[in-house]
């Protein structure tokens, strides 16, 4: 199976029979507390448990490894970016006003970690959730908020669309891009300038497909009379499990010894 960026790859493992709502909570929970570990002791405990979600949700680990091909830039730019602006430590080259120190190659060496780790959170949680299913769980969850007039319906539909296209958009551009290669367009060679133009064959029709995908997708929720929240009904009731309370209890220790690390150990 060829699994794009944000999209569902199924294996019926206990993780992705998981209530909906229980892992967008427990994702949020674990990307924020990622945030409060700040040593590495504290990352590596984050890692642990994200390993043990892999292995339960039976998902291969070369799919996962794929998909960081699409963020891959956002990973190399903060590796130079905290590299060469974090002048702590020790010199170990200079070049004009290039510098490197042990400091900032520590430091960024600890932000990819800390950023490798919240990516693979993130794939999890659309890898192991079907597109209807987090649409109804984001909606539930933000309910509430409907007695303020919030959108909660109109804003998860955006959400969950949004997400679904990324795969699609992906595989467009990669299509383009070869039959952009097959006519004779070179996008390896030249400078930054030429290979910035190189581009313009490949956004241009890109753009052009993907509002044609939006137009043939409001025309068909048109044709089956979608209203938005009115009167709605759904053929899956989401409901919670035996193994959704054991997941938060999971969540709950993880959260614990994150905490209890965060003001003991300094490395």
């Amino acid at each position: 199976m060829n699994v794009s960026l944000g999209q569902y790859y199924p294996t019926g493992s206990v993780i992705h029979k998981l209530d909906a709502r229980i892992k967008i909570i427990l994702t949020l929970c674990f990307l924020t507390f990622i945030f409060i570990s700040k040593t590495f002791i504290g990352n590596f405990v984050s890692l642990v448990f994200l390993l043990i979600v892999i292995y339960l949700s039976k998902i291969p680990l070369k799919v996962i490894l794929k998909s960081f091909k699409g963020v891959m830039f956002l990973l190399i730019f903060t590796l130079i970016t905290n590299i060469f602006f974090n002048q702590t430590g020790e010199v170990l080259f200079q070049l004009s006003f290039i510098k490197i120190t042990t400091g900032g190659l520590l430091y960024s060496g600890r932000m990819i970690f800390r950023l490798g780790i919240l990516i693979v959170a993130s794939f999890m949680l659309t890898f192991t959730t079907n597109t209807l299913d987090f649409a109804d769980g984001l909606e539930v969850l933000l309910r509430p908020l409907k007695k303020i007039k919030f959108p909660a319906h109109e804003i998860s539909m955006i959400i969950t669309i949004a997400l679904r296209f990324i795969p699609t958009i992906l595989e467009e551009l990669e299509k383009i891009k070869k039959a952009q290669m097959s006519r004779g367009v070179d996008f390896e060679t030249g400078n930054l300038i030429k290979k910035v133009k190189n581009f313009i064959p490949i956004l241009i029709p890109l753009f052009i497909a993907s509002f044609k995908r939006a137009d043939e997708l409001a025309m068909a929720m048109e044709a089956r009379c979608y209203r938005g929240d009115v009167n709605r009904t759904r053929l899956k009731v989401l409901k919670t499990s035996k193994n959704d309370y054991i997941a938060i209890g999971f969540m709950v220790l993880y959260l614990i010894i994150i905490v209890l690390m965060r003001f003991t150990i300094e490395v």
